[in-house]
């Protein structure tokens, strides 16, 4: 049976999955347009998760566990679909707005999950919770972004 521990240290671990998702989505995006101002948000961004990656990796650490590396296999296919989009859009701000917030909506639920979830120490929800408000803000800034496009 699977002790609060280690299924703290998975729920973590997820976390940190995600939040590596988020960096090189954010890297990649970078890539994909010309727009200064997307430029400096999509930076924003990382290095909002490169914080939360820190904090993550110091409390698996502290309950004997292993940090993940690396990104989702489903985040390489995003990934890969963003290049595809971009090559057929022209580097389109739309749609990378919209790639983005694809995005985003993920990270919010596999958090918003986490803080739902019984099974893991009590002591970290306020850790998670704190993200979690990060995240959320992040995320209200690329859809306030992408909806204005739509409105236009």
């Amino acid at each position: 049976m699977e002790t609060t521990n280690q299924k703290s240290i998975d729920a973590l671990n997820n976390l940190l999955e995600i939040n590596n998702d988020r960096i090189e989505g954010y890297n990649h995006a970078s890539k994909e347009t010309n727009d200064a101002d997307l430029k400096n948000l999509f930076s924003q961004l990382s290095s909002t998760s490169y914080k939360l990656k820190q904090e993550l990796t110091s409390e698996i650490l502290k309950l004997g566990g292993t940090p993940i590396e690396g990104t989702r296999n489903t985040g390489k296919l995003y990934r890969a679909w963003m290049d595809i989009k971009a090559a057929l859009t022209g580097k389109d701000r739309k749609a990378i707005l919209n790639s983005c917030e694809y995005g985003e909506d993920v990270a919010v639920k596999n958090y918003s999950n986490t803080l739902k979830d019984e099974a893991i120490d009590s002591a970290l929800y306020p850790m998670i919770s704190n993200q979690y408000t990060l995240l959320k803000a992040d995320h209200d800034k690329v859809r306030k972004l992408r909806d204005i496009l739509v409105e236009a």
